[in-house]
């Protein structure tokens, strides 16, 4: 991705030092998604020189955030100031900072709604470090090194009811950062991927000893899955890691008989990485033989964008039991993507545990709540398995002007649109009955639908105001048409995670979704959007509803970007992936993470932000492949018999001997 630079931006990386710009895309609903009053936070700044004192309050001033005490405290008078401030009654929240420091934009907001979701004792974000010029981000270490006297302390919001008895403090009386976090279970503590605070520093932070990490694709990175390992690996980029990109295979139609990649191994062998990051191999093969050998070399971690790795075939078991005691040949969709012969499948799921259950075993890296529970309950005992997020580009996907939006996409003005989104937009998996009978539910004068992803034959959705792109495949158009709609609704049942919503999210727009599987994580119910039971009629029922409620759309796409900026952002996936490597022994638990510089452009305060990568999804089929692929479904459905396979893996051999 290349830099979209703003005009003559400041050397230091962030627009109208040290405040950002006036929109960072946080606009605070006037109560908590609940209704509860926003908690009164208490400021405590420790002057210990005048220096940079009145940049402080300013910055303070600047978040806009009513329910605000700010107590400047001189040393001298720092424990009989900080008793009488621990002993007000009407405190929620603290902070605390040393003058000089500066709160980032929008920093309270994103602290105080994730302390109030979360009910932690302590929220931590990211501190900027600077000088004249932005040196890096870091967050705070799993566990404080005692010898550390840099504990970002301004960078956490500290819920003094939740934090119990026996609060350490330091010589000033000041809450002691280090020792109060590390003391805090890692269940009473979050940390939010963006900066809260800037912090001036005359010294140069040693930088962290990065891994070499090589992320493993089966056939590379377009696709949803393939999108979110590329945005992974990014992030691990930005966290100071050395990456390696290797795709296993060009060979989509040999997947189901190859086993073997003699370059692709030794490619990675040539990189002799720490770590293999493995994600989307079934388009390149049907085992996980090729996991098997690499964990032989080294530590693996296997990627969950679908619950393929689990079961004898398909990525998503759906409503079959078979997983969990053993696929065979009863399998009810073996022509079915990714398919594989019925009398494989047993043995391809004793295969996969073989690999699984291994002394070496993968770790499986679980993008949900919900996965890792799946993966908990489909993988062999003993298995490791992790939660992480997933990366989202962040300052590409927010708020924009809608009217602006639709001006420039050529949409109404005035109707209420509402967004649907995938690769296949009726793909088997996406619920397009339910979808469609939801959609007609609101179909008439001044409702639109804008639907983005392949569909072949627009005209099965019934919906005479349909405006359909198609497939897009830059980042930056795709977030414009999200920006341009009022509503997103999915009827997927089947999803890890589910991207989308997310991307959606993060544009200001609110989801509509059941409840069920991955989107239990990525649609936060009543803050981001809302969940319905997987009932008949439910989702036409709360479209119904939304649709005539322009207030509670926009109340739900304000929390929307507050809120998934702060759990999806490449920083917050670093940060969750560094945990991981800590559990596993590859990095010190006290070790501080740290980010380059760039990664502020992944903020929409930054004054060079990221441009959206292009070239995500494949590019859409000419008129002739789509009626082919219309009149094959018409006979055959979406299912692929073996003999259709076969000859496939037969005319890509004979083209490339030809070729």
């Amino acid at each position: 991705m290349s830099p979209v630079p703003d005009p003559s931006p400041p050397a230091h990386g962030i627009a109208g030092w040290p405040f950002g710009t006036t929109d960072t895309g946080l606009a605070r609903p006037v109560s908590l998604p609940d209704g509860r009053p926003w908690p009164r936070i208490r400021i405590v700044t420790v002057v210990r020189s005048d220096a940079g004192l009145g940049a402080t309050i300013a910055s303070v001033l600047r978040q806009n955030y009513p329910e605000l005490r700010h107590d400047i405290v001189a040393p001298a008078d720092g424990l009989s100031s900080v008793a009488r401030i621990l002993a007000d009654p009407g405190l929620d929240l603290l902070l605390q900072l040393d003058a000089g420091d500066l709160l980032a934009p929008g920093a309270l907001i994103a602290l105080a709604l994730e302390a109030e979701l979360t009910g932690a004792a302590a929220v931590a974000g990211l501190r900027v470090l600077f000088d004249t010029t932005v040196l890096c981000l870091d967050g705070p270490a799993s566990t404080a090194d005692p010898r550390d006297r840099t504990f970002p302390g301004g960078a956490i919001l500290w819920a003094l009811k939740r934090l119990g008895s026996g609060i350490p403090r330091d010589v000033d009386g000041m809450l002691d950062a280090g020792a109060a976090w590390s003391a805090i279970p890692e269940e009473g503590r979050r940390t939010i991927g963006r900066p809260v605070l800037l912090h001036r520093t005359m010294s140069n932070p040693a930088p962290s000893p990065g891994l070499s990490i090589v992320s493993l694709t089966g056939l590379g990175t377009q696709g949803g899955a393939g999108v979110a390992q590329r945005r992974l690996a990014g992030a691990l980029a930005l966290a100071g890691h050395r990456m390696t990109p290797v795709t296993l295979s060009d060979r989509p139609e040999a997947a189901e008989w190859t086993d073997a990649f003699p370059q692709a191994e030794a490619a990675i062998a040539a990189a002799a990485p720490d770590l293999v990051l493995a994600g989307n191999l079934h388009g390149a093969t049907r085992s996980l033989d090729v996991i098997d050998r690499l964990c032989r070399r080294g530590p693996v971690a296997l990627v969950l964008h679908d619950l393929f790795p689990l079961t004898g075939r398909c990525c998503h078991p759906r409503d079959c039991g078979r997983a969990a005691i053993g696929c065979d040949a009863a399998c009810p969709g073996p022509d079915e993507y990714p398919q594989l012969a019925p009398r494989r499948i047993a043995g391809m799921h004793a295969r996969k545990r073989a690999t699984l259950s291994g002394p070496a075993g993968p770790w499986l890296l679980a993008n949900s709540d919900w996965t890792l529970a799946r993966a908990r309950d489909l993988a062999p005992p003993g298995t490791a398995a992790d939660s992480i997020r997933l990366a989202f580009p962040t300052a590409v996907f927010r708020p924009g002007d809608r009217a602006a939006l639709r001006r420039r996409l050529e949409l109404p003005a005035n109707d209420v649109l509402i967004l649907i989104s995938a690769v296949i937009v009726d793909g088997p998996d996406k619920g397009f009955d339910d979808l469609r009978a939801a959609l007609h539910a609101v179909a008439r004068p001044g409702v639109g639908v804008v639907a983005i992803g392949r569909l072949d034959d627009p005209a099965r959705l019934g919906i005479a105001n349909l405006f359909a792109p198609g497939l897009i495949a830059d980042e930056d158009t795709l977030a414009a048409w999200y920006g341009a709609c009022d509503l997103h609704v999915t009827a997927s049942r089947h999803e890890t995670l589910g991207q989308t919503p997310i991307e959606a999210g993060l544009c200001g727009v609110p989801t509509l979704a059941y409840r069920t599987s991955g989107l239990t994580s990525s649609v936060i119910d009543g803050v981001s959007g809302r969940l319905v039971p997987v009932r008949p009629g439910a989702l036409a029922e709360a479209l119904i509803e939304l649709v005539a409620d322009p207030v509670t759309r926009a109340r739900l796409g304000a929390f929307a970007r507050i809120a998934l900026e702060s759990r999806f952002s490449p920083a917050a996936a670093a940060l969750s992936l560094d945990a991981v490597f800590r559990r596993h022994g590859l990095r010190a638990a006290a070790a501080r993470p740290r980010f380059d510089p760039a990664i502020l452009g992944h903020f929409p305060f930054a004054a060079v932000r990221m441009a959206g990568a292009i070239g995500t999804v494949p590019t859409a089929s000419r008129p002739l492949v789509r009626r082919l692929r219309q009149a094959k479904q018409k006979v055959l459905g979406r299912r692929m018999p073996l003999l259709v396979r076969r000859c496939l893996y037969l005319a890509g051999r004979l083209r490339r001997s030809l070729a």
